[in-house]
């Protein structure tokens, strides 16, 4: 089994690419990480790996926060609950976060599952994009569970997904090994102007990723593993 770590990197390598440093390390073999300390060895040139007052944000902003993501459906490297899959009521999971650094403005929440790439060509940077929320206020602490289908919500968020404009879950098929979901939340220094609308997923989640770059202040992980139930 391909290394947690690697599965984080498709999202760190999106945020890598458009100029932002990230933390990194030599991982752990296989299969002995957690999304949490996998997210901290990803991409930083310099500093202590995994601990607060790194060199990064690409642009001389200052240290990238070292936060924490969890959530109270599973813990950090466990199996998604079905509720929260395509096989159950494919509800957004509950989300909180802590250790955000002062200066945040907003932050970013991406869900995605890096085992089943979308588009060989660019070799895997792309994979299924379960979920991804911005302009999530900076005043926030988590996402509640069952976040409203739609473009924007009432506090200015905006969503999109591989689908829509919604939270769209795990459905890793019976037939193959479970696979790794990964949560990522940023703590952004800015609000970004993209709309939700207008253009493909790709596009939207590429132009974000875009946006990203030098502004990142903070960064947590975890993940979860999910494949549907054989038939009996």
């Amino acid at each position: 089994m391909r290394s947690i770590s690697r599965f984080v990197g498709f999202g760190a390598l999106m945020i890598a690419i458009a100029g932002v440093d990230l933390p990194a390390q030599n991982p752990p073999p296989a299969g002995q990480q957690t999304g949490q300390q996998a997210g901290q060895q990803t991409g930083q040139r310099g500093g202590a790996p995994g601990q607060p007052g790194q060199r990064g944000g690409g642009r001389g902003r200052g240290a990238i926060a070292v936060m924490t993501l969890s959530s109270t459906a599973w813990t950090d490297g466990g199996t998604i609950p079905v509720k929260y899959t395509q096989a159950g009521h494919d509800v957004s999971p509950p989300l909180a976060w802590s250790g955000a650094p002062d200066n945040a403005t907003s932050f970013v929440v991406l869900v995605h599952d890096p085992d089943t790439a979308v588009n060989s060509q660019t070799n895997g940077a792309e994979d299924v994009l379960h979920w991804l929320v911005w302009n999530i206020p900076g005043a926030s602490k988590n996402l509640p569970e069952k976040v409203p289908q739609g473009p924007e919500l009432p506090d200015g968020s905006r969503q999109i997904s591989q689908t829509g404009p919604y939270y769209r879950g795990p459905a890793a098929p019976a037939t193959g090994p479970a696979h790794h979901y990964v949560f990522e939340v940023f703590a952004l220094d800015t609000m970004l102007d993209i709309e939700p609308v207008g253009k493909s997923p790709a596009e939207t989640r590429a132009a974000i990723v875009a946006a990203m770059a030098g502004h990142v202040r903070g960064r947590a992980v975890m993940v979860g593993t999910y494949r549907r139930a054989g038939s009996s």
